[in-house]
């Protein structure tokens, strides 16, 4: 039920593994179904229903997983009919982001997007579907049905996440503000999820960050410093991994969580260049960051790792296309194989030409006199009777920026 670009099987194969990222899950069977038409109210026909509801209560299965998108009515009228729980692919990405998620920005970030979710799962299950209390119900309170109570409470506590964000977000602002003021460009790791992400971050800074075979490893940003060989220092993140057909709704509501992409002086797009639909997946990491706003004069380079799983001609090639290509590098996280090299080119790229220049900025423009300063490009200022005297030594891209602003 993805996108006709994959091939199913290996789109059943990845749903396997989110699955299996769910340590409560144990997997008893998975298989491919074909569905020439979804059916509006049970998804499939009636042979197949019936086919499946064999299945299911010959293997003693208490949940059914679906890797696409299931209506509430559907998922309702198969729940019905096949007495189990059902998960569509949101669903099931909802619990793996709630059992991974382990800052309070993120925990929120979690409960704010299955809300939303949750909220679209109100349908009439209630076959009386009579009023709670008298009157007509127009105007909420008495008389509203028990779907529109179950809305009012959603929304309700939706508004009451969304301030809780709010003192969060401002409370990790004043942490990226601080961070500003440390002149040390942020290196990010973006990718797609299980790409080795995790693996390459502790290989690069030696923290032991949770790195399994597993997808969603990762759900919060993970930062450390790192000491490249030529003595200058970055900030690292590791972030989230991308899925595809990641659903709108979840993009929005990890997109703090992702911020780090957003603040990154260079971006390290890893790719599993051993997976079978390694292209497919770089795709969707692009759709995603550009999805998220990253500026496109931000520097991305590709990290073609997991080398150690191919064959020794085709890492050769890789290694050989690596030093000729700028802006790729084969690497293996696992065994360190073309990581001194990586170094040496993220060293390269954040030592940009800096060129020194006097300012002068009026009294009103307190915004970008905070801009230079949290950039910490200032050298030396001083106040003139028409504003402020600013010296300062920044590359063409912080330039940039701050014309734009």
């Amino acid at each position: 039920m993805k996108s006709s670009r994959r091939d199913p099987q290996l789109a059943l194969e990845e749903a396997v593994s989110l699955a299996l990222a769910l340590p409560s899950i144990e997997i008893v069977g998975a298989d491919l179904v074909r569905l020439p038409k979804a059916q509006a109210g049970m998804l499939f026909g009636s042979g197949k229903i019936e086919e499946l509801k064999k299945t299911f209560e010959a293997a003693e299965v208490d949940l059914v997983l679906v890797d696409g998108p299931v209506s509430p009515v559907q998922q309702r009228n198969l729940e019905r009919e096949w007495k189990v729980k059902l998960l569509d692919r949101t669903g099931l990405i909802l619990e793996i982001f709630a059992d991974r998620a382990r800052t309070r920005e993120g925990v929120l970030q979690v409960e704010l997007a299955a809300l939303s979710y949750q909220r679209t799962r109100l349908v009439r299950a209630w076959t009386h579907l009579e009023r709670q209390r008298g009157g007509f119900g127009f105007v909420g309170g008495p008389g509203e049905t028990q779907i529109e109570a179950d809305r009012r409470a959603i929304d309700d506590e939706v508004l009451k996440i969304k301030r809780q964000l709010g003192k969060v977000v401002k409370t990790r602002e004043l942490h990226r503000a601080s961070r500003r003021k440390v002149p040390f460009p942020i290196v990010a790791l973006a990718g797609y999820t299980n790409a080795g992400k995790s693996t390459l971050f502790n290989r690069m800074t030696g923290a032991d960050v949770l790195a399994k075979d597993m997808l969603f490893a990762t759900l919060d940003p993970t930062m450390r410093g790192v000491t490249l060989p030529s003595g200058k220092k970055i900030i690292l993140s590791d972030t989230v991994g991308f899925i595809s057909d990641l659903p709108t709704q979840l993009v929005a509501a990890f997109r703090a969580t992702l911020e780090e992409v957003l603040e990154a002086d260079l971006i390290l797009h890893v790719r599993d260049i051993a997976h079978p639909e390694t292209e497919e997946q770089a795709e969707d990491v692009g759709e995603i960051l550009e999805s998220l706003g990253v500026d496109e004069d931000v520097p991305m380079f590709e990290i073609w790792n997991k080398i150690d799983m191919l064959s020794a001609d085709t890492r050769r090639a890789l290694l050989v296309q690596d030093a000729r290509t700028p802006g790729i590098h084969a690497v293996s996280a696992l065994t360190g194989d073309g990581i001194p090299s990586l170094l040496d080119a993220i060293t390269a790229a954040l030592d940009e030409e800096r060129t020194s220049e006097t300012l002068m900025l009026s009294f009103s423009n307190g915004r970008g006199r905070a801009w230079l300063h949290d950039e910490g490009v200032v050298t030396a200022e001083s106040q003139t009777d028409d504003g402020y005297e600013i010296a300062v030594r920044w590359t063409a891209r912080q330039k940039a920026r701050f014309d734009a602003l």
